[in-house]
């Protein structure tokens, strides 16, 4: 196995970090390999908030379901679908561009979330830990108002980063459903109860699988957090109708 398809299936979140700067200079690569990653059209449809400001950190902190660790990050990084530069680059010269749609939202996700991964990927190989933040998704206005964003722009991703203590680095990596389970030919298969329970039962480890999967399910699906992101995001979508 090469080094590189090693750091990626063992890298795993890291939500505690040392007290350890990270390097400008690696900063800089981990944010060049970002915007290095594949786009579409080459358009590049997001924009990068670095987040240095400790105040702004502490409200990130809060807003994203009041998670300590996310201020204490030695780098920060909000993913924006960014919808809106390219529309204003139109108007700029009298294209008479169309409203961008949900369409153009979901191309921008993807771009932003590409880029994301290049920067936990470039991280990674310098021995720094990442976690994604979904919780950014949440709270829309919230988020808006901290970061200032505009209608058209969406944050997509949080990503915190640092040098993981010795107890993150020995962390054992949430098991992954089987490969074949996953994995599909040529053509979407519905699965079976016994096929959905083959994919699924590793996750719960040695409880019992109906009992896990129905606390995870208020824990996660049916959670008060799952609800606000989902509507977060149909507020988010107003501004592409």
């Amino acid at each position: 196995m090469n080094l590189m398809i090693n750091q990626l299936i063992q890298r795993k979140s890291v939500r505690v970090f040392e007290d350890h700067e990270i390097d400008t200079e690696i900063v800089n690569e981990i944010l060049n390999a970002a915007v290095m990653a594949p786009t579409a059209g080459n358009q590049q449809l997001y924009t990068i908030l670095q987040i240095t400001d400790p105040e702004i950190k502490s409200k990130l902190a809060e807003s994203c379901d009041h998670q300590p660790f996310i201020a204490e990050a030695k780098l920060l990084l909000v993913f924006c679908a960014d919808c809106l530069k390219w529309y204003n680059a139109y108007k700029s010269i009298c294209c008479d561009p169309r409203k961008p749609g949900v369409g153009d939202l979901l191309l921008a996700v993807d771009d932003a979330l590409i880029a994301a991964q290049n920067a936990v990927i470039a991280a990674e190989s310098y021995g720094i830990g990442s976690c994604y933040i979904g919780d950014i998704m949440e709270n829309i206005e919230l988020q808006r108002d901290i970061l200032k964003l505009p209608d058209l722009v969406f944050p997509a991703a949080l990503l915190v980063f640092g040098y993981p203590t010795e107890t993150q680095q020995k962390r054992t990596k949430p098991v992954r459903s089987p490969l074949g389970t996953i994995v599909q030919q040529n053509s979407y298969h519905i699965h079976s109860d016994e096929e959905l329970k083959l994919m699924i039962e590793p996750k719960s480890g040695n409880s019992d699988y109906t009992e896990w999967l129905s606390a995870f399910f208020k824990r996660k699906y049916d959670s008060d957090f799952s609800k606000e992101m989902t509507r977060s995001v149909q507020e988010a979508l107003r501004a592409f109708e």
